[in-house]
């Protein structure tokens, strides 16, 4: 009996192919004029996830979120979502504006609320961290990452809200941070961000999120004598691939990416676009 469990534990089938991947959302834009945070994109990863050989698997990598711009205190845009077969990070959510839905947005990671009256909430996070809470009169909340978004301060220091930090991993090859959200815009001081996510502005424009393929929210566009200022763009997402290097991808028509070696693995790493992926 032992014999045979052990001959069957042995000719146990092996699967054809186990990867661990890593997929970013887009983070998103942050509000204009006292705005808030755009929030991280969704993050998700994970070890031995099997697939078959010769088969298609789509992967699209998520935009960032654009800014909103101008005097009029436009929200945020949405980051978009990254996907790998059916798996999907879900895109930030937008910064609110402070004349124009000025609560955060929902997403991966909740965009900042801004500086409107009531007080503005910070959206929910799905895969991330909720956004933080506008102060009417002060400045805009923090969009999450993995952890919240800061709620801006009291009218007596006009400070926005911080951004939420991000998640570290060193599957595409160093460790890097991943998903932040972007401080919201104040009067005084900006709130700020850390790990790719973009400042918040005061007397000034946000800071965009980068580098690119970071998924990190934009920051909320500061005010200064009535005059209010553009939030910051999010920046893209990616997806991350890793897989015994016996193994050879295809790259398909309308994705950017490429492949290294090391340690007897390959690492795919994909840039921008939508297509297929297989193995053989």
């Amino acid at each position: 009996m032992i014999g045979a469990i052990t001959a069957g534990l042995f000719n146990a089938p092996v699967p054809p192919l186990s990867i661990e991947y890593l997929i970013i959302a887009g983070g998103a834009g942050g509000g204009s004029r006292w705005g808030g945070g755009g929030g991280g994109g969704g993050y998700l990863t994970a070890s031995n996830l099997e697939l078959n050989l010769g088969t298609n698997y789509t992967v699209t990598c998520g935009a960032g979120g654009a800014k909103g711009a101008g005097n009029a205190g436009i929200p945020g845009s949405d980051g978009s979502n990254s996907v790998f077969n059916i798996l999907t990070a879900t895109g930030g959510g937008g910064g609110g504006g402070e004349s124009v839905s000025s609560n955060g947005r929902n997403g991966g990671s909740g965009g900042g609320g801004s500086a409107a009256v009531p007080d503005s909430t910070g959206g929910t996070g799905s895969q991330g961290s909720n956004g933080g809470v506008g102060k009417s009169g002060s400045g805009g909340g923090g969009g999450g990452g993995t952890t919240a978004g800061g709620a801006a301060s009291g009218p007596s220091s006009y400070v926005g809200g911080a951004g939420g930090t991000g998640y570290t991993s060193s599957l595409s090859g160093s460790s890097t941070v991943y998903s932040s959200g972007g401080g919201g815009g104040a009067l005084t001081t900006g709130g700020s961000a850390t790990g790719g996510g973009g400042a918040g502005g005061n007397t000034g424009n946000a800071s965009d999120a980068s580098p690119a393929n970071r998924g990190g929210g934009g920051g909320g566009g500061g005010a200064a004598g009535g005059i209010g200022y553009d939030g910051g763009n999010g920046s893209s997402g990616f997806v991350v691939l890793k897989y015994l290097d016996t193994r050879t991808i295809t790259i398909g028509a309308g994705l950017t990416g490429s492949t290294a070696s090391a340690g007897g693995f390959k690492t795919t790493t994909i840039t921008a676009g939508t297509g297929n992926v297989s193995w053989t």
